[in-house]
């Protein structure tokens, strides 16, 4: 006998739909609702930045010190990382940058001043660290250590924190500061960024990572001077010494630090800053100064010795005609092995020879006066590329790239030997006050390779146009 199947009962199917249709209205209302249950419930941060400084409102430079935790389960490469630090710039005056001293290493870090494009009443420039491969990873759990940078007016003038966004005078040791920005691969990681935030640093976020700074060579050492003064602790960090001591040559016992200054110039690199070298007398051995920068290393030999100078013929005060010698130099060693190659312009002559003439020489035996050298008769006032190359006992001197003169055999450098700059005066021949400048844009050195005037010069600006104004890495490749 057939059966007929029944029809469910309406009443079993609308519980059914009702269930569903408000588990739908939920699951509308929750995902509404996450944006909001989000922003009060964020993500734990995968880094902290923390802060500290020593330096009053007003101060010759700004001092942040900073150090990074890694809150996250992974290694961060400090490659990934960019910090962010806001100020408001006082008047017109541009600003400058420098590493003092930092666990990962100041020739691991890069430092770039940038407007922004929205300025707030707290900040209208931040200060943007970056970190090049050598500076490793944090491992899971780890800290930076501190990261002591300066900030300065280019024309040195002391400077206002009190309205800058970053600048918090109480935090004397290391706090939290959410006022100081991380980006992680150009993703906002840790802090708050100033309101409008400026159009860069949107189109950071967007852009992702920037591009990775140039790795420092081995055997390398840069610097274009962005330094505070001659009593900047960064000058001394890294490996530079202000001659005061006695002795000649020149006016004996006239070597001063007073003559040693970093100003801006419109000419240098980048419109940096520029070591400057003033030579200043009345015509008295006692109203005599004298100025000299060299390195505290004694380990450079072989290899690319560069540097941009710029030689004066007149003086920038008083009348002319001092035999003022203009020297970028290297010396080391000690009788049987002493060791120096000299480059000595001379805008009026000196030792009864006349001028304008640079005289480039290497030394045997100073005591005996055992030297070979050539002279350069004209004058060099100006901007020159003066290079000094070493390799297989050949020493080769060059000005733009021009070759100058060679020597070789025992004239050629038996011991490590520093690197100096210096000015002074060869005798005294009138009274009357006037002051003589000798500049130095930058100084590169290569132990490992001989390179050509434009392989110096594409160098030279790859580094400082990625932020990169000192580094030293010829002490880490020994």
């Amino acid at each position: 006998m057939a059966t007929t199947r029944r029809r469910p009962p309406r009443r079993r199917v609308w519980p059914k739909i009702r269930l569903l249709l408000l588990i739908c209205v939920v699951a509308a209302g929750a995902t509404a609702l996450y944006p909001v249950w989000k922003a009060a419930n964020p993500d734990p941060p995968e880094l902290t930045v923390r802060y500290r400084t020593d330096t009053p409102a007003t101060a010759a430079a700004a001092k942040p010190s900073l150090e990074v935790f890694n809150d996250s389960e992974k290694p961060l490469p400090l490659t990934d990382l960019t910090l962010r630090y806001y100020f408001t710039a006082d008047e017109t005056s541009a600003y400058a940058y420098n590493c003092v001293q930092a666990s990962v290493g100041c020739s691991n870090i890069a430092g770039t001043v940038t407007a922004l494009d929205e300025p707030t009443e707290d900040a209208d420039h931040y200060l943007e660290l970056r970190f090049a491969e050598g500076a490793g990873a944090l491992e899971p759990g780890a800290n930076s250590k501190g990261i002591d940078v300066q900030l300065f007016r280019a024309d040195h003038k002391k400077l206002t924190q009190s309205n800058d966004r970053s600048f918090d005078a109480e935090k004397t040791t290391y706090k939290e500061s959410k006022k100081v920005t991380a980006y992680k691969r150009g993703v906002l990681a840790w802090g708050d960024e100033p309101d409008g935030g400026g159009k860069k640093a949107a189109s950071a976020k967007a852009a992702g990572a920037p591009a990775p700074l140039p790795q420092a060579p081995a055997g390398v050492l840069f610097d274009d001077f962005d330094y505070v003064g001659a009593k900047d602790p960064a000058l001394f960090k890294h490996g530079w010494l202000v001659r005061s001591s006695k002795g000649g040559p020149g006016i004996d016992d006239t070597w001063s630090a007073d003559g040693v200054t970093f100003p801006a110039e419109k000419d240098a690199l980048d419109g940096g800053q520029v070591l400057n070298l003033r030579a200043a007398t009345d015509g008295t051995e006692s109203g005599t100064t004298q100025a000299s920068l060299g390195t505290a290393s004694r380990e450079f030999r072989d290899g690319t010795y560069a540097a941009r100078i710029h030689f004066s013929d007149d003086p920038a005060e008083g009348k002319g005609g001092d035999h003022v010698n203009q020297t970028f130099y290297t010396i080391g060693g000690s009788g049987k092995t002493y060791s120096e190659l000299d480059n000595e312009y001379m805008p009026n002559g000196g030792w009864g020879r006349l001028g304008p003439k640079l005289d480039t020489v290497t030394w045997y035996d100073h005591e005996k006066n055992d030297r070979v050298y050539t002279t350069t008769h004209k004058s060099l006032a100006g901007w020159h590329t003066m290079m000094i190359t070493v390799e297989d006992d050949v020493v080769t001197y060059r000005m733009d790239g021009r070759k100058l003169f060679s020597s070789s055999g025992k004239y050629a450098p038996r011991a490590g030997m520093s690197i100096n700059f210096n000015h002074w005066f060869v005798d005294l021949p009138f009274k009357g006050a006037r002051a003589w400048d000798m500049k130095v844009d930058w100084l590169y050195y290569n132990a490992k390779d001989v390179l050509s005037v434009k392989d110096v010069d594409a160098a030279v600006k790859e580094y400082s146009g990625s932020g990169m104004n000192y580094f030293d890495t010829v002490q880490e490749s020994r």
